[in-house]
């Protein structure tokens, strides 16, 4: 388990994801305000940023980001393993199921997407890379807990509050641990309206090395119950043709 950063640690990424949000250049006291530090503090940090080449000035008083922040992430990306081996498979996987494809993992006690890669329908689930989603009521968070050990599983089960995302959430113990067994029997996850509500999510586990990551397929409740069976069986065939070379890696 990884401890908390500390909150100054995060203060430049306040400052990007205000820039984010806006979608314009802005001003020391609008970054302040929109990304919720004292202005004293965001000058440094602004500064900091500038100094890095990562904000220019366009005038006295507003900035913007350069493309520092794209050349980077695009040459990470680029080097990116689990991208390389995985896009390719999930794109397929996405295409065949019209439905959107995700790649996660578990990071302390809540499930990280690493990769998502949306359905083209207008009615569609949405999401991004960077997302956090809880544990008990996610598919790829059920398919962490499924494949704990038992008695891993069953300390986790005993000491975490299972909050209600949805009214369909599963916040009671034994009924979430008679799920996680049902899903380990036919080999994925379910969440019907759990996590968000009318949106339904089939997930399994893909090994990668000595972690576990989870592969979900999420679109309409209505639309996904529909095509369980076929896209059940796509997901699990994606995984078993990604699983083999992964291992290695």
């Amino acid at each position: 388990m990884s401890t908390a950063p500390s909150r100054s640690a995060l203060r430049a990424f306040d400052v990007l994801d205000a820039f984010r949000t806006a979608g314009r250049p802005l001003s020391l006291s609008e970054i302040a305000q929109m990304a919720d530090i004292p202005l004293s503090t965001c000058h440094s940090v602004v500064r900091a940023l500038e100094q890095y080449g990562i904000l220019y000035f366009l005038s006295n008083r507003e900035s913007y980001p350069t493309r520092w922040l794209w050349d980077v992430a695009r040459e990470i990306n680029a080097n990116d393993p689990i991208a390389a081996r995985c896009l390719p498979a999930l794109t397929a996987l996405r295409d065949a199921t019209r439905e959107t494809v995700i790649l996660g993992t578990r990071q302390d006690d809540r499930v990280l997407y690493l990769m998502v890669i949306e359905s083209d329908q207008t009615i569609r689930y949405s999401s991004r890379a960077g997302d956090f989603k809880p544990l008990h009521s996610s598919a790829i968070g059920k398919v962490m807990l499924m494949t704990m050990p038992d008695a891993q599983r069953e300390q986790w089960l005993s000491g975490h509050a299972l909050d209600q995302a949805t009214p369909a959430t599963i916040t009671d113990a034994q009924r979430l641990h008679a799920d996680l067994q049902a899903s380990a029997q036919r080999g994925y996850a379910l969440t019907r309206g759990e996590n968000v509500a009318d949106v339904m999510a089939i997930a399994a586990a893909l090994t990668w090395g000595p972690t576990t990551l989870g592969v979900a397929v999420a679109g309409p409740l209505h639309r996904m119950e529909q095509n369980e069976d076929t896209i059940s069986q796509q997901l699990l065939s994606c995984v078993a043709g990604i699983g083999p070379d992964a291992k290695g890696a």
